[in-house]
C-alpha cells in the first residue's frame, strides 16, 4: 500500500514538472510571439507612412509638372523679347543692363521649370551596363570651375574604378552632379570634398558611393526633409535638386541617405545596383 502511494506521488509529481516545463515554454512562446507582433506592426506603420509619403510627393510633383508646363511657354516669349531687347540697346548702357539681368532671370526660371519638369516625370530608366568611373569623370568635368572659382578641393577614391553598375548613365550622372553642386555650395571656400566607395552593406546587390563634404553639416530636424521636394534652407535654389537624386536612386532600386560626417560636414551615400 505505501508503494502504490509513493509510485503515485511520483507520477503525479512527474507529470506537474512536464505541466510547468509546457507552461513555461509557452508563456515564452506568447512573448515572443508578442514582440514579433509589435515588430510587425512597427514595420507596418513604417511602411504606410512611407507610401502615404510617396503619394503626397506624387500628387505635388503633377501639380508641379501642370503648373511648369503653363508656364514654359509665356517664360519663352519673355527671354526672346530680353534677348531682342539686348540686341537693340547697344547705344543706351543703362537700359541694356536692365534687359541683361531680365534675361539672366528668365534663363534662372528655365532651370526652374525643368527642375521640375524633370522630377515630376519619374521616367523610368533604362537599364545597360554602366562604368562608374566615365560617369564621375563626366561629372567632375561639369563642376571643375565652380570647384576652382570656390577654391574647392575634390578627392576621389581609387576604388571608384572598379564599380560597374546597371542602370542609366544619364540619370546616374544627374544624380552624381545634383550631389557634388551641393557639397559645393556647403562646402564654402576654401573647402573640401571626399568622393569614395562606401563599405560594404548587408544587401551585396548595391554599390555604394559617397559623396562629402567639410561644411556645417545637415542640422538633425532636417534629416528626414532633405529629400522632400522644395524644401531647402538656402536663399537661392528650388528644393529639388537632392529629391532628383531621391527619384533616380529609387527608380533604379536603390536609394539615397543623408547623415553627417564624424569629422564635421555632410555625408550622403548613394546606392546603385551593380552589375552583377
Amino acid at each position: 500500500m505505501t508503494t502504490t502511494a509513493t509510485l503515485g506521488e511520483a507520477e503525479f509529481a512527474t507529470i506537474l514538472r512536464r505541466y510547468n516545463d509546457v507552461t513555461e515554454r509557452l508563456k515564452r512562446s506568447h512573448e515572443l510571439l508578442g514582440q514579433e507582433v509589435g515588430r510587425l506592426r512597427d514595420e507596418i506603420e513604417e511602411k504606410n507612412q512611407e507610401l502615404a509619403r510617396r503619394e503626397r510627393l506624387a500628387a505635388l510633383g503633377e501639380m508641379a509638372a501642370g503648373v511648369a508646363h503653363e508656364i514654359r511657354n509665356p517664360l519663352g516669349g519673355i527671354g526672346l523679347y530680353a534677348s531682342l531687347l539686348v540686341r537693340d540697346l547697344g547705344d543706351r548702357p543703362a537700359q541694356l543692363e536692365t534687359a541683361r539681368r531680365i534675361g539672366a532671370e528668365v534663363r534662372h526660371l528655365e532651370g526652374v521649370v525643368a527642375d521640375v519638369l524633370t522630377y515630376a516625370s519619374g521616367a523610368e530608366p533604362s537599364r545597360q551596363p554602366v562604368r562608374f568611373a566615365e560617369v564621375l569623370d563626366s561629372a567632375l568635368t561639369q563642376v571643375s570651375r565652380r570647384a576652382q572659382d570656390l577654391g574647392v578641393e575634390i578627392d576621389t577614391d581609387l576604388r571608384l574604378t572598379g564599380i560597374e553598375l546597371l542602370g542609366d548613365a544619364g540619370q546616374i550622372e544627374r544624380a552624381l552632379l545634383n550631389l557634388l553642386c551641393n557639397a559645393l555650395e556647403a562646402a564654402g571656400q576654401p573647402g573640401r570634398i571626399w568622393v569614395r566607395a562606401g563599405e560594404d552593406r548587408k544587401d551585396e546587390s548595391l554599390a555604394a558611393i559617397v559623396i562629402e563634404d567639410n561644411g556645417p553639416g545637415i542640422p538633425a530636424g532636417h534629416l528626414q526633409k532633405v529629400f522632400d521636394p522644395f524644401f531647402t534652407t538656402k536663399a537661392t535654389g528650388t528644393g529639388l535638386g537632392l529629391a532628383i537624386v531621391n527619384r533616380i536612386a529609387e527608380s533604379h532600386g536603390g536609394g539615397v541617405i543623408a547623415g553627417n560626417r564624424r569629422g564635421g560636414g555632410a555625408t550622403f551615400v548613394l546606392l546603385l545596383p551593380k552589375l552583377q
